[in-house]
């Protein structure tokens, strides 16, 4: 499997773990004081400052995109990996300049000035010294460089730090302006650039104006999916297509658990489930008005059904007392067979370890569903991205046409002569084929495995997991199935610059850990509406005026 898509695997996750924040408005609280303004776009201001879209024509997929509703498509999925890889850039994009950048990194940093580094720098026509920061820390050192206002040249922000690093105040101060270079046809000087979906490059849009480069981006981002342990389903008779309301869920709870031996129907699904009532992600406008997901009757409906989940024994008593980290190892071991997760666990790794486990093993996902079994059934779109690389803005123009030339070799699509060298290092050096698919050496495992160019720039996603076709095929059958189910919230993709006070508002903290509470079975629906009441008399009713008098009234819902 190559390795954009251990990397897609991990962000996926990475943005569930943080809160599903790929799934709201990207916030970026401001401090107190006056600041210029930026974040939320007008309609006219985004449309003139958004790229014109020109996918790639000359990659075949073995499985077609499919296209869902506006910015919803499947990913093309790939079989196999391209034999005879074609390059994309002719000649070198680079002109000898000399840069800095920083990366988040998860893992060991790579040594300095290894061989990789030394063959991308020669292929780009660049020095392009590359920092990688602690990813782990990375939301606390990136805020120390914008202080002394030492942004290197490029600079990698990933969208759920948009509140730490007050990225809508950087735009524009300390990261350059790209409009005037990116914006409709012009960006058509650079041809894989232009492949990114528009989605994507509403993400990195602040104030009417274009500041960003995506990453890892989609046009199928959703929290994620209910999955089910396929193989051994079928090996009692159940199909997923006979799953179609909560009632059947709950009936499976019942007919699954075995809790002397062991098993039980159910981790966590909370997540993943709760909007099949017909609750808003987080906000919905309803006959002009703004209506927050803790007010509606449909919220309170799906954590009624969960509390019961619960409460009846049909969740894994480790789930219940909050034990996320081996989830995957009680899927493995099918002692849960029901399990919701980011979309990003449907991979090669995911295959190699659950086989590792049970021959038989198969992963399968319930299509989305609507809880009466007869609604329409929706999911709420995600950003296209969550992460975004900046120019820092003392750059000049010379500098930064030379870098979008670097970035358009960056985003090369999966499988060319580009994409092969950025994520697999050279042929023979730090990756050989092994039954056609590039598999790192020793020194590609310790130079290029630790991902750093990938998050300066990347093309769209795709499915494609080498040596396990059977995990491509089902994957995208899912997507094609379900892509007709996505649907914008409101504020998709708007970037809402907001004060501290109602960021923290907006998180709700002591409502979220209630709620949690309930799903696990240890408070009461009543419970939480207590803590909602109390929410909505203070920080929440704040909140929601806030919303409707800044965004609302201003700029629409984005729908």
């Amino acid at each position: 499997m190559g390795t954009g898509l251990n990397r897609r695997s991990f962000l996926t996750s990475a943005a569930t773990i943080a809160g599903v924040t790929s799934m709201a408005p990207l916030l970026s609280a401001c401090g107190g004081g006056s600041h210029r303004r930026s974040g939320a776009n007008t309609k006219e201001g985004l449309r003139a400052a958004l790229p014109s879209y020109v996918p790639h024509t000359a990659f075949k997929a073995d499985i077609p995109s499919v296209q869902g509703g506006p910015d919803a498509a499947t990913d093309a999925a790939f079989l196999s990996y391209p034999a005879s890889p074609a390059a994309t850039v002719s000649g070198v994009p680079g002109k000898g300049g000399h840069y800095s950048a920083v990366t988040p990194l998860w893992g060991t940093v790579p040594p300095v000035g290894n061989s990789f580094y030394q063959a991308m720098n020669k292929a780009l026509g660049v020095d392009l010294k590359v920092k990688p920061a602690d990813g782990n820390h990375y939301d606390t050192i990136i805020p120390t460089m914008t202080a002394a206002r030492k942004l290197p040249d490029w600079i990698q922000l990933p969208t759920w730090w948009n509140p730490n690093f007050h990225t809508g105040d950087l735009a524009g101060t300390q990261l350059a302006d790209l409009t005037p270079y990116l914006s409709g046809d012009n960006i058509k000087k650079y041809p894989n650039l232009a492949a990114i979906p528009t989605g994507a490059w509403q993400v990195c849009t602040w104030g009417d104006k274009l500041y960003g480069i995506p990453s890892f981006s989609t046009k199928f981002m959703i929290a994620g999916a209910t999955y089910y342990r396929r193989d051994i389903f079928e090996s009692r008779g159940i199909t997923a297509d006979q799953v179609k309301s909560a009632d059947d869920l709950m009936n499976l709870g019942k007919e699954l658990t075995d809790a002397k031996r062991g098993v039980w129907a159910f981790d966590d699904v909370w997540t993943y489930l709760y909007t099949c009532w017909g609750a808003p992600l987080k906000w919905k406008v309803e006959n002009g008005k703004l209506v927050h997901l803790f007010e509606t009757p449909e919220f309170l409906e799906a954590l009624d059904w969960h509390h019961r989940l619960a409460t009846a024994g049909y969740v894994h008593p480790a789930a219940l007392a909050g034990d996320n980290a081996n989830a995957p190892t009680r899927f493995y071991s099918g002692k849960v067979l029901i399990q919701g997760g980011g979309t990003g666990a449907w991979n090669l790794p995911d295959h190699q370890s659950g086989v590792a486990a049970n021959e038989k093993y198969r992963r399968g996902a319930f299509n989305i569903l609507a809880a009466d079994g007869k609604s329409t059934p929706v999911v709420y779109m995600g950003a296209s991205t969550s992460m975004v690389s900046y120019l820092n803005a003392r750059l000049k123009p010379a500098q930064i046409e030379e870098l979008l030339g670097v970035a358009n070799y960056l985003a090369a699509p999966y499988g060319s002569a580009e994409y092969t060298l950025v994520n697999f290092g050279a042929e023979g050096v730090h990756h050989r084929r092994v039954n056609g698919v590039p598999t790192f050496t020793e020194e590609g495992k310790k130079d290029v495995q630790a991902q750093t160019f990938p998050f300066l720039a990347g093309p769209s996603a795709v499915i494609s997991n080498p040596g396990a076709e059977v995990v491509t095929r089902d994957y995208a059958a899912w997507q094609a199935a379900n892509v007709k189910s996505l649907t914008k919230p409101a504020f998709w993709g708007m970037n809402i610059s907001m004060p501290q006070a109602m960021a923290t508002a907006e998180a709700a903290q002591g409502v979220q850990d209630t709620i949690k509470d309930c799903y696990h079975g240890k408070k009461k629906v009543s419970d939480v509406q207590a803590a909602v009441a109390t929410w909505k008399s203070g920080p929440g009713g704040r909140l929601k005026g806030w919303m409707t008098d800044n965004v609302l009234a201003k700029y629409g819902s984005g729908q």
